[in-house]
């Protein structure tokens, strides 16, 4: 009896212990200037580091990020900027239709000095998604 209890306890351990789990963080001031700064600070931990959508906590989230080197592909061949552009500036919903995924418009704007900077890092997080398209 005893032997079953602890294979029992042990199990709901092992069972607990892989359900991923995720931690809220505060939002980092990164430089404006890198793309790929901006990315690997606020992007990677849900889309990877490559974008392709594998980040560390991505199995931890109900609904899959999405590989961001696939957006030109699944848009005729042509990456869509203004849309990826208009994804992180929103500021009423949550971007891709997720309340697991932060709204980036205030994050972003909250870290940035003025509005010109906020262009600035929307600017060139897009460019760096562009940059990471498959060929």
């Amino acid at each position: 009896m005893r032997l079953c209890f602890c294979v029992m306890l042990l199990s709901a351990f092992a069972i607990q212990a892989q359900e991923p789990q995720t931690k809220r963080v505060y939002v980092e001031v990164t430089s404006a200037k890198s793309g790929q700064e901006v990315f690997q600070s606020y992007c990677a931990t849900c889309h990877g580091t490559a974008g392709k959508g594998d980040g560390p906590v991505a199995s931890a989230l109900k609904k899959a990020p999405a590989d961001l080197t696939r957006l030109a592909q699944r848009n005729n061949g042509k990456f869509p900027a203004a849309h990826v552009a208009e994804i992180l500036r929103n500021v009423d919903q949550p971007a891709h239709g997720s309340n697991v995924m932060p709204v980036w418009g205030p994050l972003l704007l909250s870290v940035s000095h003025n509005q010109g900077e906020f262009e600035l890092r929307i600017n060139n997080i897009v460019t760096y998604i562009g940059s990471l398209q498959a060929k």
